[in-house]
């Protein structure tokens, strides 16, 4: 039932998340954290067997601290990736492999946007739109109808919302919530998340309600 969707436009990448725990058809929680930063300008969500998505995520982020320590800089987006997809890989061949799959967006200073889609084998490719778990059987027509490479981060929030509203009408369980992260040349923003409350506050409020948070 877990969900991850990412977007890239001209100058920015957009990660959202939905944040429900459960264990088979038990709902158990719903403020748990899928996304994850790496560094100033790149973000990185897992979604798979719980305890792998733990694990996995925690060995890729203190690493990535080693490596700033080490060498006084961050990797950038795409040696992130790399590293990330090639310790996923190589735990195939051995006793520990793990059920997780991943979105890394981020953006960099000389080649601007990125968005990587990477799954439990250790395959990476670059994408313009897309995501993991059972909700992008459904976001992904909604993203191939919708989608331009000129949006701006409000059309792009309003494409996500689409595709949260489609989950609310196909899925059983409801995802009831889902955090969104903005990543552009200023940084790491968090978005208002997505969710029942917010959906009714766009209709009372109209076309012109703000999705950046200013808490």
């Amino acid at each position: 039932m877990e969900t991850i969707l990412g977007v890239k436009g001209a100058d920015f990448v957009i990660l959202a998340s939905d944040t429900m725990k459960a264990k088979s058809v038990m709902w158990l929680d719903d403020e748990k954290t899928k996304t994850h930063r790496i560094t100033d300008y790149c973000m990185m969500s897992a979604i798979g067997d719980g305890g792998d998505c733990l694990q996995f995520s925690d060995f890729i982020l203190r690493n990535m601290d080693l490596y700033k320590v080490t060498n006084g800089y961050d990797l950038t987006v795409r040696g992130a990736v790399h590293f990330i997809r090639s310790n996923l890989s190589a735990y195939l061949r051995c006793n520990m492999k793990y059920q997780v799959a991943l979105l890394v967006g981020g953006f960099d200073s000389t080649t601007g946007p990125e968005l990587h889609y990477i799954d439990q084998f250790g395959n990476s490719v670059p994408i313009r739109y897309g995501g993991h778990g059972a909700g992008i059987n459904f976001c992904t027509p909604i993203f191939e109808e919708f989608y331009t490479s000129h949006m701006d981060s409000q059309a792009a929030y309003d494409v996500i919302k689409k595709c949260v509203i489609e989950l609310y009408k196909r899925f059983v369980i409801n995802l009831r919530n889902f955090d969104l992260f903005l990543i552009s040349k200023e940084g790491i923003t968090k978005m208002t998340p997505i969710n029942q409350e917010s959906l009714r506050a766009d209709i009372l409020a109209g076309p012109k309600r703000r999705f950046i948070n200013t808490k």
